[in-house]
């Protein structure tokens, strides 16, 4: 019984050195793949939670210049990225109420041509430039912090940043929100504008002002003138009468 146990044992020892000598002589396993390059749609499509800032992306063809940025250029960004539930808040048929030009506008206001950490936000500059036209008089994006809390406000929204969804590489930055950035320059309502003064009651041109104690512009010079010629026409008819009178008597 002993013996057959040494047996065993034996061949167990030597069924385990034969195989470490097989594995010490193999070579190593090939190390992964890269990822390949930086896609905007597929990094957001892994959580499901962003399909309605896919379609504007895709719609207005930003995810490919977001790419392109990113892999051609090797330009650094970072993405603000608000939830489904965060286009709920808006009012319904706002979104296809935009011009082509304002939804392209709208997304742009949600990139950042700069990769952002959140430590990084700390010493960021107010007010932050976006990637959207106009400048930052139109498109406010103002950043404060509350412990590690990054909060931003660009006038008509508040908002924070509720999670990060990806961040590699001092590259690309994306954070979600939870409220669709509404810039001033796209959702400001027009001022109303004061209404015109009152124009100033005409006044009569004096020169032209018919003269106290006339009627209808017409001068006491101008009636006693008239009355005049009308005595002495009829005074001229009665001369005239009285000298045909005359003249049958004489006859």
């Amino acid at each position: 019984m002993d013996q057959m146990l040494k047996q065993s044992l034996s061949t167990l020892l030597v069924i385990f050195f034969l195989h470490c000598i097989t594995t010490s002589g193999q070579s190593p396993a090939p190390a992964p793949a890269p990822s390949g390059p930086i896609n905007i749609v597929s990094v957001l499509k892994k959580t499901g939670k962003y399909s309605t800032f896919i379609r504007l992306l895709k719609s207005t063809q930003i995810d490919d210049q977001i790419n392109s940025q990113l892999n051609d250029l090797n330009q650094a960004l970072t993405v603000f990225v608000p939830t489904d539930s965060a286009f709920s808040y808006l009012k319904p048929g706002m979104l296809n109420s935009l011009t082509d030009q304002q939804k392209f506008q709208l997304v742009q206001f949600h990139v950042v041509p700069s990769f952002l950490s959140i430590p990084q936000f700390q010493t960021v500059g107010n007010p932050l430039r976006t990637q959207a036209g106009g400048g930052t008089a139109q498109f406010p994006l103002n950043i404060t912090m509350s412990g590690n809390q990054v909060n931003m406000t660009t006038g008509l929204v508040n908002t924070s940043l509720t999670d990060t969804v990806y961040s590699t590489d001092g590259q690309l930055a994306v954070y979600e929100i939870d409220r669709v950035l509404l810039s001033e320059g796209l959702f400001r309502p027009p001022a109303a504008q004061a209404p015109a003064p009152p124009l100033p009651p005409k006044t009569s041109d004096p020169s032209h002002a018919a003269p106290s104690g006339s009627e209808d512009g017409v001068s006491d010079n101008d009636s006693s003138d008239a009355k005049d010629r009308l005595n002495y026409a009829q005074n001229l008819v009665s001369f005239g009468v009285a000298i045909i009178v005359q003249l049958q008597l004489c006859l």
